[in-house]
């Protein structure tokens, strides 16, 4: 009877911690933190319920609190390379660049083998202004994982922010290539510029163009994390990370 009740209880719980992520993925931060604060106060130490939770923290820009559990989690497991990751990210929304990227470092060393150490890296190096170095970042990861088109296309990016076009070109094509991406063509009903005449100064560069707005000075949270969490994610959500980044970080075709 008792081991029937245990089994029952474990059930119920597995079927609120998935009421929970869905709550999450659909956006409902406020309800998701509410389930998983419940669960907590059940098994307060619990690596699964800590992790979701600092996640949905983050999302809601509650960044101090996510800490708390992201500092936690690694605590228990300080070799964790996903929880440190993660702690990096947050860091990063804190404006603590030099220990998120001290934290990357160290999932790298922790997990050399895996390309999406060196993409997640690359991606914040291209936040903070080391553009070399991200582009150094992303080539490791394609070399690793030739298949990676989101490296092809934050790569892209990066490229088109430091002038080198013909580059820029071909790691866009790569990228679109990859994942099947064939650009419409419109019929051009404008006279051709001249490519030669130099673009005025003051035009916003392409790659900047839709990019997640500010507030209040600050980093847009719901559209940072977006961005992120696909980065740092997994390859299964690759094509559907590809589609964020050619509509929010402005690459044109």
């Amino acid at each position: 009877m008792l081991l029937i009740l245990a089994e029952i209880k474990s059930i119920e719980r597995v079927s609120d911690i998935n009421q929970g992520i869905s709550l999450y993925k659909e956006g409902k931060f406020e309800e998701a933190l509410g389930v998983f604060d419940q669960l907590l106060t059940k098994s307060p130490q619990q690596p699964l319920l800590l992790l979701h939770r600092g996640r949905i923290l983050s999302r809601m820009g509650k960044l101090d609190a996510a800490l708390e559990d992201f500092d936690l989690l690694i605590k228990a497991d300080n070799y964790n390379a996903d929880f440190i990751s993660d702690r990096a990210v947050v860091l990063h929304l804190l404006k603590r660049n030099g220990e998120a990227l001290s934290e990357l470092d160290r999932a790298l060393s922790l997990d050399p083998n895996n390309p999406y150490r060196y993409s997640s890296r690359a991606f914040l190096k291209d936040r903070i202004g080391d553009l070399e170095g991200a582009i150094a970042d992303y080539d490791k990861a394609i070399e690793m994982d030739p298949e990676d088109a989101i490296s092809y296309n934050n790569k892209g990016l990066v490229e088109e922010k430091l002038g080198y076009k013909e580059r820029s070109k071909k790691s866009f094509d790569k990228a679109d290539n990859l994942v099947g991406y064939q650009p419409i063509k419109k019929k051009d009903t404008h006279p051709q510029k001249d490519s030669s005449s130099p673009k005025p100064a003051s035009e916003t560069p392409e790659q900047l163009k839709n990019q997640p707005k500010k507030q209040d000075g600050g980093l847009s949270f719901a559209n940072y994390w977006k961005t992120v969490g696909k980065v740092l994610g997994n390859k299964s959500t690759r094509a559907e990370f590809f589609d964020f980044v050619q509509s929010k970080l402005g690459k044109k075709k």
